[in-house]
């Protein structure tokens, strides 16, 4: 009798292929689509978890999508060099299974890890860039690549002949790429608005456990109901901040209200280093950029009638406007509806019967709209730029085709100490399609920018009017009479092919830090009566 021997090579092999028909071609399709949703599911996630601590700017995105893409090659790789190396179905169901553990985690461990990445950088400008890249690099290293690993070790236990290999690789690629797009929809418009951030993770977690599960045996499905129970923890503060007495997120932005000892509230977006809307019970003046906009009204040439005010954020200057100017009908624009709720409750942005707010995003709007304004006041910012649409020839020739025969293009632009490199080429930008300008900076760091329509004023004579402000705003008056200059093309105009807003405001930032200006913080104007 003889005994014929086996190479454990050849065992091996001959086991994984056995293990990996198995599981059917339904199996390891759901499997590959869950991966897929979940993987952009958790970007989606990724820029709301940085957002409260560095924003939502193209930087911030550019470091979250670049890394990805890097953390997803380097999956891909791997999973295909683990696939070859041990191509059974139970190991492709471990990676995913920790892939879900690691997601699940996030939402409880992010926040010391993003105040670690933010406090140990010195500005606004490098936190953003930086400050996001390190946190992305620490947060979402492991998920996303383990999530790379999926397709390509889904392919090898897929291909049963070489001669269709190329059409089962592409079946398999074309269902992460449905699910890809299934989840970032999903997750964007629907879950984040409906439940928020922490359980949208802990839901992209969940299902992921649910197809490991799939694969490693009805058993693991536990791992699956441990992962729901997770629900159940309450959801913690986004960000913590001093004084907060609301926070919430929008389909747009983290939001939160904070509340000083005096009493007055402030209504902080995204990254929170700048306040979008104040409000004090007792006064609608709030010594900040909002005032500066109140000096307006007596600079036309008749009493304005209509005003449309891109960026109402909380109300604030509506309100003032509403107690000040009372005949002026507003028109106020504002892409979140969720900040609008906020302002009502929190804000004071009823206060003015005359405002009438439009949910909508400010030029879309303006192109749609035949209605014409004698002023448009341009205020909207996702901190620290101006979105670079609302800055260029296009839009203001836009903004000049919705004012009335005389009216006023009002802009707050950013600025610092001794640098008005934006303010130079956005005045240039304005003058290319309007035939007058002016400038006035009453803040370090805000400068109002008007523009006529029609009207060809001397500078005295717009110092004239403007001593005709409101008695409760004349400190205003006198200061804008001692400071207005004239504006005058110096740069080359910004278009919507090019428009470098964001290239200019770090310039300026990272200039202004370098020559050892202090933090960018917020500014006062002795306006309060």
């Amino acid at each position: 009798m003889s005994t014929t021997i086996e190479p454990v090579e050849m065992r091996d092999a001959g086991a994984s292929m056995l293990d990996a028909r198995a599981v059917s071609a339904l199996r390891l399709g759901t499997v590959v689509f869950i991966a897929g949703a979940g993987t952009l599911a958790t970007e989606i996630a990724a820029s709301r978890l940085l957002a409260p601590f560095f924003g939502s700017s193209t930087v911030v995105w550019a470091n979250i999508i670049g890394l990805i893409l890097i953390y997803l090659s380097l999956g891909y790789w791997l999973g295909g060099k683990v696939a070859d190396r041990w191509p059974r179905p139970r190991v492709l169901g471990g990676i995913i299974l920790v892939a879900a553990a690691s997601i699940a985690v996030l939402p409880f461990i992010s926040q010391p890890i993003l105040e670690l990445a933010l406090r140990g950088l010195d500005s606004l400008s490098a936190g953003a860039v930086v400050g996001s890249f390190f946190a992305a690099l620490a947060l979402f290293a492991v998920p996303i690549t383990l999530l790379g690993m999926v397709s390509p070790f889904a392919i090898r236990l897929s291909i049963r002949d070489i001669k269709t290999a190329g059409e089962t690789a592409g079946r398999l690629y074309a269902l992460s790429t449905v699910g890809s797009i299934v989840g970032t929809f999903v997750s964007a418009i629907v879950a984040i608005p409906l439940i928020g951030t922490q359980r949208t993770m802990l839901g992209s977690a969940i299902l992921l456990a649910f197809s490991a599960a799939l694969l490693l045996g009805p058993r693991w499905q536990l791992v699956t109901i441990l992962f729901a129970a997770l629900l159940a923890i309450p959801v913690g503060a986004i960000k913590a901040s001093e004084g907060l007495i609301y926070e919430t997120e929008s389909s747009q932005q983290y939001i939160q209200v904070t509340e000083r000892a005096s009493g007055a509230r402030s209504l902080r977006l995204n990254e929170g280093v700048a306040s979008h809307s104040i409000w004090r019970e007792d006064t609608v003046f709030t010594g900040g950029v909002w005032d500066m906009f109140l000096v307006i009204p007596p600079l036309l040439t008749q009493p304005p009638k209509t005003m449309l005010v891109i960026g109402n954020a909380g109300g604030t200057v509506a309100r003032a406007y509403g107690a000040l100017y009372p005949d002026i009908e507003i028109d106020g624009v504002e892409i979140d509806a969720k900040v609008t709720e906020v302002g009502e409750r929190y804000l004071g942005l009823g206060d003015n019967p005359n405002l009438n707010v439009i949910t909508a995003d400010g030029r879309p709007h303006l192109r749609l709209t035949d209605k014409r304004y004698d002023i448009i006041i341009v205020d909207a910012y996702k901190q620290p730029y101006i979105p670079f649409y609302l800055a260029t020839r296009e839009f203001f020739e836009l903004t000049r085709d919705r004012l009335t025969d005389n009216g006023l293009l009002a802009l707050n632009v950013a600025a610092v100490p001794d640098d008005d490199r934006l303010s130079r080429t956005i005045s240039s930008t304005v003058l290319a399609e309007y035939p007058q300008a002016w400038q006035w900076k009453p803040l370090r760091f805000n400068e109002l920018l008007l523009a006529y329509n029609n009207t060809d004023l001397t500078r005295d004579e717009l110092v004239s009017r403007a001593a005709d402000v409101h008695p409760d705003a004349s400190v205003l008056g006198e200061l804008f009479a001692r400071d207005v200059i004239a504006s005058e093309t110096s740069e080359r105009p910004l278009t919507d092919d090019r428009a470098p807003v964001e290239w200019l405001t770090d310039q300026m930032i990272a200039s202004y830090i370098a020559d050892g200006g202090e933090g960018i913080d917020e500014d006062f104007l002795p306006t309060r009566p």
